[in-house]
């Protein structure tokens, strides 16, 4: 593999979501994007999509070169991919459809080029079993939804990626700006999902319990800890909360109440009973809001956040 090959243009496999905020990325940072997907009316929901997140990349700032126009569409994917640098991959979450799909790009592909998953729970491990010719070149980038806006991805390899991919693929997207995690092992839903899903578990817990309502621990993680965790990590803010003796007085004082907590902790069933609880809960607490309202309130506050941490960082440098 050529690891000096500049990435230039990008292939999109799958435009639903996370496929069509990917497109937006990379064409504001001055990339051309084919993309391709089978869904009837795609290409017109990823243009409207695209158009509909421009003004925040502006806001964030274009590559001088960024243009909506150099974004293209074809249902055909050996047209798609041909001549791409990276492809990044969006299909849905299906070992068998991966596999296949991992088999059609192999042979339509140079070895030099990237095949990226945004895969957010299966392993490269599995999917690059699919191809018999160059599965060193693949590996998992996996974003945070959405991912014009958050700057994460996590980055994992299989059993046969190899380094030089992984390198180059982190050099790829830490130069588009976004914050990049490498996984030394491969664990189902890599790091932030399972991280997301250890709280789910005691949220769903806690409201299963009765202890709290669905808008009340809603409240509880976004106005406290959540905040926090939008400027440093966990183990930062466990070194920070141990005053000036730093992450040793922190383990000293609280290690006893943390592993006492720990043991208290649920693992409550998705019951029928408790699924009506958070729908019923999560409705009351949405009021008259519809998803668009939502998304729009997130990214809006995203955006602030974003640029808050840009000005900090800069006045540190």
């Amino acid at each position: 593999m050529a690891g000096n090959k500049p990435i230039s243009r990008v292939a999109i496999i799958g435009t639903g979501v996370i496929g069509a905020s990917w497109a937006a990325q990379f064409l504001a940072k001055g990339l051309d994007v084919v993309a391709t997907d089978i869904a009837p009316d795609a290409e017109e929901a990823l243009r409207r999509f695209v158009d509909a997140a421009w003004p925040a990349l502006e806001r964030l700032g274009l590559a001088a070169d960024a243009s909506r126009l150099r974004l293209s569409f074809t249902a055909d994917l050996a047209e798609a991919v041909m001549g791409a640098d990276l492809v990044q991959e969006n299909g849905p979450e299906r070992i068998d459809f991966k596999k296949k799909l991992y088999g059609q790009l192999d042979a339509l592909l140079p070895p030099d080029v990237i095949i990226a998953s945004s895969s957010s729970g299966l392993t490269m491990s599995e999917i690059q079993s699919g191809c018999p010719f160059h599965p060193e070149r693949c590996v998992i980038a996996h974003p945070f939804n959405p991912p014009h806006l958050v700057p994460l991805v996590e980055i994992v390899g299989g059993a046969k990626t190899s380094e030089e991919t992984i390198q180059r693929a982190a050099e790829f997207y830490t130069g588009l700006g976004k914050q990049t995690v490498r996984l030394h092992k491969e664990v189902p839903g890599h790091v932030a999902n399972r991280l997301q899903a250890a709280l789910a578990r005691e949220v769903y817990y806690l409201v299963e319990q009765g202890v709290v309502s669905v808008a009340d621990v809603d409240t509880a993680v976004c106005w406290g800890p959540g905040l926090r965790w939008g400027i440093m990590g966990q183990v930062l803010l466990n070194h920070l909360g141990g005053g000036q003796g730093g992450m040793e007085h922190f383990l000293a004082q609280f290690t006893g109440p943390l592993t006492a907590w720990w043991k208290t902790l649920g693992s409550p069933e998705l019951t029928p009973e408790l699924q009506q609880k958070l729908i019923e809960g999560v409705h009351a607490e949405v009021g008259s809001r519809s998803i668009d309202d939502l998304a729009a309130e997130r990214d809006e506050v995203l955006l602030g956040l974003l640029e808050l941490r840009a000005k900090a960082a800069k006045a540190k440098a």
